[in-house]
């Protein structure tokens, strides 16, 4: 009796289309939500990438990580293979299991956003050896009941901002992040077809 054949490997998920512009975009889209913190930033990705890392955050991490650059994965987005596959062949960048290692961190599930503390906050002298979080949730805006009041660098007076899903105490881990500036992680949270930048120097209003 014939041996049977190995089933073929699933296909790798393309990457960008055309990798030099699409990393260009997607930067300038990064760098304009950071310089313009609590405002949702249109990102139009047409990566296919594999459930459940959406083609925003795909898009980002293709923009953002390279072989220099440690990222983790938090429980729902390391549960599939596909997408570390995907992540490491497209950027070659180090896949790490401590988050305390990691340059960025890739959160699939914003609800389980994991405690700030167990990323990297830099450094006395090295501030920016720290962890940036890029967190998925379904929506974002600017006006929704119950939005944060946000103040800080890059707001002219306050700004309004809402996400979901976020923990229920997210305001108070803001306000206790900005507190240890200039050290610290900063946020870029992607929803379907936008981003937006919550730098540390971010903090909810609070009443005089």
């Amino acid at each position: 009796m014939a041996a049977l054949a190995p089933a073929p490997a699933p296909a790798l998920a393309a990457g960008f289309a055309d990798p030099v512009h699409d990393a260009q975009r997607t930067f300038a889209a990064l760098m304009r939500a950071m310089a313009e913190p609590a405002r949702p930033v249109p990102l139009v990705s047409a990566l296919a990438s594999p459930a459940p890392l959406s083609p925003e955050m795909a898009a980002a991490a293709l923009a953002l990580l390279d072989y220099e650059t440690p990222f983790y994965l938090d429980a729902t987005l390391s549960a599939v293979p596909d997408v570390t596959a995907f992540l490491r062949f497209h950027t070659g960048a180090p896949l790490v299991t401590d988050p305390a290692a990691a340059r960025f961190a890739l959160i699939g599930d914003g609800a389980a956003l994991p405690d700030f503390a167990r990323f990297a906050q830099g450094e006395p002298d090295y501030p920016d050896r720290s962890a940036t979080l890029i967190v998925q949730v379904a929506r974002m805006d600017e006006q929704s009941e119950g939005a944060l009041v946000l103040e800080g660098p890059g707001i002219k007076g306050r700004r309004t901002f809402s996400a979901a899903p976020l923990p229920a105490d997210f305001g108070r881990r803001l306000a206790a992040n900005q507190a240890l500036y200039p050290l610290g992680i900063d946020l870029i949270l992607c929803a379907p077809g936008l981003i937006a930048g919550l730098p540390r120097t971010l903090a909810p209003h609070t009443q005089d």
